[in-house]
């Protein structure tokens, strides 16, 4: 099994990054458009039509702003998406965790890329708001 980590940094508080992270206009900014809720056992949709791409979700962990975690099971994977944050100061740490992975592949890569990609989008979103 491999597990992806990644590891971010934002200047706004964590209450806003919380809030780009679990309300679904927000999400279809810098993820896909979606169906999202921050409530534990709801099923949602992530989609994105230019790739004819559908993720299915399903919310596992809402520890409000400290920890949200669900399913990612889209195409060749399955996988659990968890984000974690905390504030020190006026920083506040993003952790991003895919686990679920069978080994470093293509959809590990493409995981490690996607996100990255996002979360520059999302970065650009939170100056603005």
């Amino acid at each position: 099994m491999a597990d992806l980590s990644l590891n971010f940094q934002f200047k706004q508080p964590i209450n806003k990054v919380w809030d780009a992270l679990t309300n679904s206009d927000t999400l279809a900014k810098w993820v896909m458009e979606n169906n999202f809720k921050p409530i534990v056992g709801y099923k949602c949709q992530f989609r994105n039509q230019e790739i004819d791409l559908i993720v299915d979700s399903e919310v596992l962990v809402v520890d409000k702003p400290n920890k949200l975690s669900y399913t990612w099971v889209g195409g060749p994977i399955n996988t659990v998406v968890t984000w974690t944050l905390k504030q020190e100061g006026e920083t506040t740490y993003l952790h991003l965790e895919q686990s679920g992975f069978e080994k470093e592949n293509q959809a590990f890569n493409g995981a490690k890329y996607g996100w990255a990609h996002m979360v520059d989008t999302l970065k650009k979103e939170l100056e603005e708001i």
